[in-house]
């Protein structure tokens, strides 16, 4: 069994050397809110994804994958690495500065004097950190990042910098990515205009999203965007480049310049939902273009697509209210017992997190598990899926072992390129954490490489459930009075891994 493991190790390093010296491009598409259930692949039956389905056909599906349950700490988790258990991956910047300065709410000296005092202020970077865009760098690719800037919330150029992107293009502030008609957006530090867009929220919507279709200006962001991403590819496609596409798409209060025709007469779904399922649809198309663009300039096989999203599923329509308040309908109340808030039977009519419980803040699997598909032609076989343990902060070492780089130590993520390309996963994890500041559905949750999975359902009062979630993915079955060793053991991991060092950094 040794000598077998040894050969193993063998061919698959062999391999690995193999690609690295063909120096494959990569690109990132990372979704926003986007839960698995919204997507053909993963379930959706009413809004159709073929562009992202057909990544899925032509590729390898991830069943068994974790982001975190909000923005900022998933883009955290993935920039860095690190679970953001860790200290500082809760630690994000305060949004809105921007929008009170352009709303004449503070004058531009006012400003830049709170801008000043917010930077001395945030979470410092340490001179050694690595972040995933430096990986890229580091490899002799050209780096660049669209949309939606930054781990969280407000950013700046020499910040933007830092992370290890060589051209970008989109929001530095968060709260602005809330609004579709920014009046301007910021491209390697210069400030550029966008024509017909005026308002200072950046036309953002109404939690009802009745507003007319187009409504907040002339000149869509993630229109922008993907113009952007096109002339990139363009520009580079002889020389080995590492593209982070993170779009502000399903993320609402819902915005879109026009209904898709699919549903742009739908005789039952309200404005809202037509709103929401076309932003999807967007999405979608604008994958489409990429892979045609990418064919249409020869590098179709030697470039590795990969499509994720940041956390679970969102509303943005439909009976958001009834979730924030925990109800099942007007009279009966949810609870975290057998009675928890699904997408599946609280009035979704997409049924976005596809039968789990919980949406985005969320410690069940409707806030937590995400959908990640991977394509590569002739290196990842089509139509696979796994069941691998594999989280957001698993992609800097995936990106390290693909461009040839050694993956710096003390990373919590481990490279899941071996089951990509259909190798022995020699490493694996024996558990992942997601970190929950949030509490309205359980906080902090732990998963094991056996599929068991440690709730912490109510922080105050000490309350810990149990899951197997490889059997009870909808987490109905309770099994942590049957289990209670395991609970405590479970507990005592995840309690110190939460606010824990950062062996990265030697801290």
């Amino acid at each position: 069994m040794l000598t077998l493991a040894l050969f193993s190790l063998t061919v698959s390093s062999s391999l690995f050397g193999a690609i690295a010296e063909q120096r494959p491009n990569v690109i990132y598409i990372f979704a926003d809110d986007l839960g698995p259930g919204m997507l053909g692949c993963y379930g959706q039956q009413i809004v159709t994804t073929p562009n992202i389905d057909k990544l899925a056909r032509e590729g390898m599906k991830f069943n068994n994958y974790y982001g975190g349950v909000f923005c900022a700490p998933a883009r955290w988790t993935l920039l860095t690495g690190m679970h953001d258990g860790r200290i500082g991956g809760w630690e994000q910047t305060r949004a809105g500065l921007p929008i009170y300065r352009d709303a004449g709410n503070i004058t531009e000296d006012e400003y830049q004097k709170a801008l000043a005092k917010l930077k001395a202020n945030a979470h410092p970077i340490a001179t050694n950190e690595v972040f995933l865009g430096q990986i890229g760098q580091q490899a002799g690719y050209a780096t660049a990042q669209f949309g939606k800037l930054d781990i969280g919330f407000l950013t700046w150029h020499e910040r933007v910098k830092r992370f290890g992107w060589d051209f970008y293009e989109g929001y530095y502030d968060h709260q602005r990515c809330h609004g579709f008609y920014p009046p301007y957006l910021w491209r390697n530090g210069d400030r550029f205009e966008l024509p017909g867009n005026t308002m200072a929220d950046c036309g953002k919507t109404s939690e009802r999203g009745d507003e007319p279709v187009g409504y907040g200006g002339e000149t869509y962001s993630q229109n922008v965007f993907i113009e952007g991403i096109l002339k990139y590819l363009r520009n580079h496609k002889d020389e080995p480049f590492f593209l982070y596409h993170p779009t502000q798409l399903p993320h609402g209060p819902v915005s879109i310049p026009e209904l898709h025709p699919d549903f742009a007469n739908h005789p039952t779904l309200t404005l809202a939902e037509k709103k929401y399922a076309s932003m999807v649809k967007m999405l979608d198309d604008h994958v489409g273009l990429i892979m045609a663009e990418l064919k249409a300039l020869g590098i179709d096989d030697n470039t590795i697509v990969l499509f994720a999203s940041d956390n679970g599923h969102e509303l943005y329509y439909g009976p958001k209210d009834n979730y924030k308040k925990q109800r099942l309908t007007i009279n009966e109340p949810a609870n975290l017992a057998d009675k928890k808030w699904r997408t599946s039977e609280c009035g979704d009519v997409f049924d976005g997190a596809h039968g789990r419980a919980g949406l985005k803040r969320s410690a069940y699997q409707g806030g937590m598990q995400c959908p990640l598909i991977a394509r590569w032609p002739g290196k990842i076989s089509p139509g696979a899926e796994t069941n691998l343990l594999a989280a957001h902060y698993d992609f800097l070492a995936t990106l390290a072992e693909l461009v040839g780089r050694q993956a710096p130590a003390g990373k919590d993520g481990i490279s899941y390129l071996p089951t990509l390309l259909g190798q022995p996963q020699n490493q694996q994890h024996d558990y992942v954490i997601v970190n929950n500041h949030f509490a309205q559905m359980g906080s902090r949750a732990l998963i094991t490489r056996e599929g068991l999975k440690l709730v912490e359902a109510n922080r105050n009062q000490g309350v810990f459930q149990l899951y197997d979630i490889l059997q009870d993915n909808e987490e109905r079955n309770d099994l942590a009075s049957h289990q209670p060793e395991k609970v405590a053991q479970l507990k005592a991991i995840l309690q110190s891994e939460t606010d824990s060092p950062r062996p990265d950094l030697g801290m």
